[in-house]
Order: C-alpha cells, then structure tokens, then sequence
C-alpha cells in the first residue's frame, strides 16, 4: 500500500490538464480546507474531489470487497466514506460547491459532458 498514492494521482492529472486548457485556474490540496480538496478553484468557491473507485466505495465495475481481510478492509473504506461525506459538509456549511469526480468517469473526453 505504500505505493499507493494520495496526490498526482492519474485521474487527478488528467481532471487538471482538461481545467486548465479550458481556462480555468486553480489550487491544490488547500490545507485549511475540510478534507483537503485535490482541486480548488477559489474563484468559483468550488472543492473537486477527485475519488478512486476502490479507496472511496463507488458502485461500479471498478469497486468490490476485497475477499482476504475483510473486517480490515470493510472498517477500512466505510471509514473513508464516513470521513468524505463528514469533510463535505462542513466544505458546504463553510459556503463551498463540492464536485466529486470518480475515477472510473475520468476519460478523453470527460469534460465535454459537464
């Protein structure tokens, strides 16, 4: 697990490269924002999520429990569900749009749909 990686992720990458192309300017992984936004744009008053399918419990293709350690892993993800719904909260009561997008919808053309 320690190869995983939390920041500069792939999908991350990609979510960046199309916003900035479409002009949009941004910060990343405010620090005295709940839950650290992977995207900020605080122009926009807008925290982006960008969410692994597996790390962040989304129902797709992508997400199933894992069948060796299951109270780990169970205890494990709905922990961070639990912990994403909480930092989403408090980012809306602070007056924030929170967007989450998931891995599993980040493609070429991703940004064309929104």
């Amino acid at each position: 697990m320690a190869a995983i990686k939390s920041k500069d992720t792939q999908p991350e990458l990609i979510v960046r490269r199309r916003l900035h192309a479409a002009g949009f300017r941004y910060r990343l992984h405010r620090k005295d924002l709940p839950g650290r936004p992977d995207i900020v744009l605080p122009k926009h008053h807008l925290a982006i999520f960008v969410h692994g399918c597996f790390w962040h419990k989304h129902n797709c293709r992508y997400f199933q429990w894992p069948r060796t350690r299951e109270a780990f892993w169970r205890e494990k993800i709905l922990a961070n569900v639990e912990r994403d719904l909480r930092d989403h909260r408090e980012l809306r009561a602070l007056g924030w749009r929170v967007v989450v997008i998931w891995e599993c919808r980040v493609n070429s053309n991703w940004l064309s749909r929104l």
